[in-house]
């Protein structure tokens, strides 16, 4: 069967709203896809679903959708989204009044059952990651548009794959090469040069959006239109592939994905061949991903300027001392971003950051914010903060639990009402880890350098709940014999101190030439929660390039 080409138009929600129309006419598709949820977002649709039960959907998709509704239409392009959040229904029926609106006829079906809330009292939203199955259900009965709610994000690619090929539940090495493309495309120009640790070697001022022309067997090339910015290179896939993931074992409701099977070939310009993948049956289990609000919190920035300032921050938190004696959390950080003899005021300052939080609203409002700003001519010298103090902010808590597959209703509704319920897995295995393979052989001993880590190799982070992920990988094979045996857990803690005294687990993927580090509690309770200054951990991998070590010679 001739290749499905499966192109990628959002990687969360607020990405670049032309790329709908981008995709549709810059070349050739099948089905374009649009990821609109993280972890963060399922919590501002929980909110908005407060204000409005109608709500809980992407409303950027639709406005998008207004634009390009009749272009899809006309070019024969099927749309899959997960903007439907946790309002499916809500976004299919809009998108059946957008398409009565401008004279189209358009089959619009949608995906049901990860919604759990009820099954979670308290929370503000609980969520099931559902599989590609329902999707494909929808697609092989017509549907021209496809919404879901939480579904994986590598499901809208497995669905469309799994309707045009055939593919049933049990054919895992095609649906985890499937899943890996999916994986890819997911988080949209982070494939095609965003993020990426070497963008200076391409143009990346405005990235295409990546597509993967998906083959029977599972192998896929991931490829953009022709004349779009950015570049895809065996080093922006490396690096996607990376991004969110743990071990060798990629886990999913349709199959779990073996990583360490990945073989990655340029096939030309903008052209990387991924093939090789293994897969094996799902674990017996689903993610179920829940929100809740957590509490209250407000955040002060005293900006240190001059000498002493070990002094000055010293002097704010005594000055503090009673005002935060109710409160449950506090956290100071002081960030030494000055620098001595300094030519401009901003260069010769510091940043004391306070933190609070507590279930309490009142407790982190005004009586604290009223506290830090009567120190304006009582404290430090040069007191001032970098905005004005305000009321608590609302504060939202991620956590992860797990059902089993039978524990969600799981249907494809179809544009004229039908209902298909869709099977659970009927083959599971559970997750093992892999075994850590052997090492290369190290690189003969020679002179070193103290240098940057990034001059040698990339790195790529991201969050999963409380925990981080630090991707690294070599450009060479040289480069990877010394990366493999230089980078141990007791090294990484030493270059990023934060991690000193919280779980690592590093995994290594040969075929990639890469590591993969897991620091568990990073990131506290989650991205909402706010818990450090990168709450996403989006800038560790870059913090870890940018740390010094005796670097070979012949690597520099």
């Amino acid at each position: 069967m001739r290749a499905l080409r499966i192109g990628n138009a959002s990687g969360f929600y607020g990405d670049r709203f032309d790329a709908l129309r981008e995709m549709l006419t810059g070349g050739e598709l099948d089905v374009l896809t649009g990821d609109y949820l993280a972890e963060l977002t399922m919590l501002i649709l929980g909110r908005d679903r407060l204000k409005d039960p109608g709500a809980g959907y992407a409303r950027t998709f639709l406005r998008q959708l207004e634009e390009c509704l009749g272009i899809a239409q006309e070019r024969g392009v099927r749309i899959v989204t997960n903007a439907g959040g946790l309002n499916p229904a809500g976004l299919a029926s809009r998108i059946r009044e957008l398409a009565d609106r401008l004279g189209l006829t358009v089959r619009v079906a949608h995906v049901e059952g990860d919604d759990l809330a009820l099954e979670y009292p308290g929370s503000l939203a609980a969520h099931a990651y559902l599989g590609g199955f329902g999707i494909a259900a929808c697609l092989r009965e017509g549907a021209d548009i496809v919404v879901t709610g939480r579904v994986t994000d590598a499901a809208l690619v497995t669905g469309p794959a799994a309707a045009h090929f055939g593919w049933g539940p049990g054919e895992y090495d095609r649906l985890a090469g499937a899943v890996v493309a999916g994986h890819v495309l997911e988080c949209g120009t982070q494939a095609t040069g965003g993020n990426y640790a070497f963008f200076q070697e391409g143009d990346v001022r405005r990235p295409g959006f990546p597509l993967a022309e998906l083959h029977e067997d599972g192998t896929a090339v991931i490829t953009k239109h022709p004349g779009t910015g950015g570049f895809v290179d065996v080093g922006t896939v490396t690096a996607q592939l990376l991004y969110e993931t743990t071990g060798a074992r990629y886990a999913g409701p349709d199959v779990t994905a073996r990583l360490d099977t990945i073989r990655l070939t340029q096939d030309g310009p903008d052209r990387v061949r991924v093939e090789g993948v293994h897969g094996e049956p799902p674990p017996p289990t689903l993610k179920v991903g829940l929100n809740r609000l957590g509490g209250f919190r407000n955040e002060v920035a005293f900006v240190l300027t001059g000498l002493d300032i070990e002094a000055k921050a010293a002097l704010v938190r005594e000055q503090m001392e009673a005002a935060l004696g109710k409160v449950t959390g506090v956290r100071w950080d002081l960030a030494r971003t000055d620098r001595p003899d300094a030519d401009t005021e901003e260069t010769a300052s510091a940043l004391l950051r306070l933190v609070v939080r507590d279930p309490d609203e009142a407790v982190v409002g005004r009586a604290l914010s009223g506290a830090a700003v009567e120190l304006a001519l009582a404290g430090y010298p040069g007191f001032h903060v970098l905005a004005p103090p305000g009321k608590g902010s609302p504060y939202g808590v991620f956590e992860d639990v797990y059902v089993p597959h039978g524990a969600v209703d799981h249907v494809a509704v179809l544009h004229d009402g039908r209902r298909i319920p869709v099977s659970p897995a009927h083959e599971t295995v559970v997750l093992d880890e892999v075994p850590e393979p052997p090492l290369p052989e190290p690189l003969p001993s020679g002179p070193t350098r103290r240098a940057p880590l990034g001059l040698v190799v990339g790195a790529r982070s991201g969050d999963k709940g409380g925990n981080a992920n630090v991707g690294v990988w070599a450009r060479t094979e040289e480069a990877w014999r010394w990366l493999a045996h230089t980078l141990t857990v007791d090294r990484l803690r030493e270059l990023l101190p934060e991690t000193a005294d919280l779980p690592v687990t590093r995994h290594t993927l040969p075929r990639l030439r890469a590591l993969n580090f897991v620091v568990e509690g990073i990131l506290g309770e989650g991205v909402a929660a706010q818990h450090r200054f990168d709450p996403q951990a989006k800038a560790l991998g870059e913090w870890l390039r940018s740390r010094h070590l005796d670097i070979p010679e012949a690597l520099l």
